[in-house]
Order: structure tokens, then C-alpha cells, then sequence
């Protein structure tokens, strides 16, 4: 049986997120504010549901609930701060949408929740320095497993998951091929094999490794004595039909070193564009 609280402070907030470990769409995270007497007899951790129980109790969940709030952390944020301080944000930004400041947060995991804030960042919100010290004021706990242990995460654990299914299931209809009806976004074998295929689209997650075997490009830049001129070959490769090549070209060469870039480009192209000798 799950625990009603940590603190034993009315206002005791929950916090989790799901699609960590996806290849494409958002990590989600949700945040929730429980009253004293909330009850829910099949609730806990949502990687234990099905996603039939899932779906009937996320409206049971926000509608007994004091306060709850979903965050979408998109993949070109995911790509620029790293999935690690995305999924934090996530939880944040969804602390500060409750329509109450908690007095004590408890967060799935083992890492602070307001270990990195303020960060530097292109896309995605910027919090303000009011949020950023709001946030640092709020005492917050990280348990591991506390998902299957409290009230609260396991609410916003069926929340995430939830809101971030129904995600993948609208853009689903706009990439019908990668099945993220079915597999939400996860490495999972036919996901794969698609991308492979199609190549991957907006929706994928650029820094993650997206195919489980990667091609070796061996590639030379050469520099002049002691000076540092450099001849580089920059291949950028974003599907199998797609290759964009940049060469930059200093002065005369004396001698050459080597290094490596990963691909996923098939080795019959590389061989086709750079010769036999230039593939690993």
C-alpha cells in the first residue's frame, strides 16, 4: 500500500516524468497536490498499469486532486540541455504552475530537484529570478522508487505518462510509419527499423543514438608543421537520403593524423562519395 505522505505537511507535492529514454517526442513530466483524505485503491506506479487502467484513472486523479499541472519538454530543448536537465526542468516548470506553492517536494529519483536552475538556454522557457528562488526555497526529497512508495509521485507518474501518450498519439497520425500509436516513442525494434528506413523526422531526439549500430568514418585533416591549419571533413548525416559535406582548405600539408565521427549512413554511399579506402 502506498504511503499518503513524506513530511506530513498538508501541502506536499509529487513529481515524475516519463519518456526519458525515448527516441522521439517530448519528456513529460506532472506535479500534483493531493488532499489529506484522497484515496485511490488502484493507483501506482504507471509503469505497473496497463495503459487501460492508466487512462481510467488520470480523470479519477484530476479530479480529486488539489492541484495539478503536465509539462512538455520538446526535443530540440532535449537536444540542447541534455535529457538529464530536461526531465528536472520538467518537473519544475511544473511546480510552478500548480495554482498553490507546496511546502515540501517529493521527487522520483535520486537527484535534488533544484539542482540546476537559472540554466542558459535558446529554446524552452527561461525562468525569472523570482521562479529560480522560489523554487530553491521549496525543501524537496528525491526517492528512489518513489513512484511504488507515494501517493503523490505515483499520481503524477499515470499523469506524465498519460498526457505524453496522448501526445504521441496526435503526432502519430502526422509520421504514421514509426508507430508511435503503439510503441510512444521508445527504441523499440520496428521504431527502429523505421527510422532506418525514412530516416528520422522533427520529432526524434538528434543527440540520442537513434540506430543501436553506427558506421565508422575515418576521416583525415591535415595541418603544417607546428601551425594550426587544418583541413576538415564535416559530415553531417541526418537520414540515409540526405548527406551534407563542408571542406575547409588551408594552406600546404606536410603530414596527416586521423579521427573518427559516427554516422548512420550506409556504407555503400560513404563508399560511393569518399572511395573504399576512407571507410572503416
Amino acid at each position: 500500500m502506498l504511503s499518503k505522505s513524506y513530511s506530513n505537511l498538508i501541502l506536499e507535492c509529487g513529481t515524475d516524468e516519463a519518456g526519458r529514454g525515448c527516441l522521439a517526442g517530448p519528456v513529460t513530466a506532472a506535479a500534483i497536490l493531493l488532499p489529506n483524505n484522497f484515496e485511490l485503491n488502484l493507483l501506482n506506479d504507471s509503469k505497473q498499469l496497463s495503459e487501460k487502467i492508466r487512462e481510467k484513472l488520470k480523470p479519477i486523479i484530476e479530479e480529486k486532486a488539489t492541484s495539478f499541472a503536465v509539462t512538455h519538454i520538446f526535443p530540440n530543448e532535449i537536444d540542447e540541455i541534455n535529457i538529464l536537465n530536461a526531465s528536472m526542468k520538467a518537473m519544475q516548470e511544473s511546480v510552478l504552475k500548480l495554482n498553490q506553492t507546496p511546502e515540501h517536494i517529493i521527487v522520483d529519483g535520486n537527484r535534488p530537484l533544484n539542482g540546476k536552475l537559472g540554466m542558459k538556454q535558446k529554446t524552452g522557457r527561461v525562468f525569472t529570478i523570482a521562479e529560480i528562488e522560489l523554487l530553491k526555497s521549496i525543501p524537496n526529497t528525491s526517492i528512489i522508487k518513489g513512484d511504488s512508495k507515494y501517493l503523490s509521485i505515483a499520481a503524477a507518474s499515470v499523469l506524465a505518462k498519460t498526457y505524453r501518450d496522448e501526445y504521441m498519439n496526435k503526432i502519430h497520425e502526422e509520421f504514421p510509419m514509426y508507430n508511435w500509436k503503439k510503441n510512444k516513442g521508445y527504441p523499440t525494434k520496428d521504431h527502429r527499423e523505421a527510422i532506418k528506413k525514412y530516416g528520422p523526422c522533427k520529432y526524434h531526439r538528434m543527440s540520442f543514438r537513434l540506430l543501436p549500430e553506427q558506421l565508422e568514418l575515418e576521416f583525415w585533416f591535415l595541418h603544417r608543421d607546428s601551425q594550426s591549419f587544418f583541413l576538415i571533413l564535416i559530415v553531417l548525416i541526418r537520414d540515409t537520403q540526405s548527406v551534407l559535406f563542408l571542406m575547409f582548405q588551408v594552406g600546404f600539408w606536410s603530414y596527416a593524423s586521423s579521427f573518427k565521427i559516427y554516422t548512420e549512413i550506409p556504407k555503400a554511399i560513404l563508399s560511393r562519395c569518399f572511395g573504399i579506402d576512407c571507410i572503416k
